[in-house]
C-alpha cells in the first residue's frame, strides 16, 4: 500500500513538472487522476453540484497557470492539489458574504496540509532518496534529477549529456533500477 502510495506522488510529481512547461498531454492526465478527488473537495466545501463543477474548472485553470510555482521539496503534489481546491472554494465561499453558516463549516473543516507525521515521513524518505542519489554516478544522478523532478525528455537529456539516445535510456533504466535496489535495502 505504502509503495502504491509513493508511486502514486511520483507519478503526480512527473505530471506537474510537465504541466508546468505546459504539456497539455500531462494536464489531460493530470485531470484524469484528480479530478474526481478535486471535484469531490469542491462539492463537499460548496454543497452545490453545479457551482463545485465551475469551482473544478477554475481549480484547473489555477493549476495551469500556477504549476511552475509547485515546490515538490515543500509538499507532496496531492496536498499542493487539495489547496488550490480548498483555498478556491474558500475563497467562493467569502464571495458570498453574509452566510455565517458556511463560515462555521469552514472553520470546523480540518486542514488538508499533511500532519507532522506525514511530513516527517517524507523529509525521511526524501533524505533516503536524496542518500541512494549520491551512490550514483554524478551524471547518471544529474540525468535522474532531470528527467524526473525537472520534466526533461530523453531527448533534451540526450543533447545535454551528448550521448546516443538509446544510452540515455539506458543510463535512466538502471539508475532506477539502482535507486529501487537503494530504497529497497533502507
Amino acid at each position: 500500500m505504502a509503495a502504491e502510495a509513493g508511486n502514486q506522488a511520483e507519478m503526480l510529481a512527473a505530471l506537474m513538472a510537465r504541466v508546468a512547461l505546459r504539456d497539455r498531454a500531462a494536464f489531460a492526465a493530470l485531470y484524469s487522476a484528480q479530478g474526481a478527488k478535486l471535484f469531490a473537495i469542491c462539492l463537499r466545501l460548496l454543497k452545490d453540484r453545479r457551482e463545485a463543477e465551475d469551482a473544478l474548472q477554475d481549480v484547473f485553470v489555477k493549476i495551469w497557470i500556477n504549476a511552475d510555482r509547485y515546490a515538490p521539496d515543500v509538499t507532496s503534489p496531492s496536498a499542493w492539489l487539495n489547496a488550490v481546491a480548498r483555498n478556491l472554494c474558500i475563497d467562493r465561499l467569502r464571495a458570498r458574504r453574509g452566510d455565517a453558516a458556511d463560515v462555521a463549516v469552514l472553520e470546523a473543516l480540518p486542514s488538508l496540509a499533511p500532519g507532522p507525521e506525514a511530513e516527517a515521513m517524507r523529509a525521511s524518505d526524501g533524505r533516503r532518496i536524496a542518500a541512494c542519489l549520491e551512490r550514483l554516478e554524478p551524471a547518471r544522478a544529474e540525468a535522474v534529477r532531470r528527467a524526473y523532478v525537472e520534466g526533461e525528455s530523453y531527448l533534451e537529456l540526450a543533447e545535454r549529456f551528448e550521448v546516443p539516445l538509446n544510452t540515455m535510456r539506458s543510463w535512466l533504466r538502471r539508475a532506477l533500477m539502482s535507486l529501487r535496489e537503494c530504497l529497497g535495502d533502507a
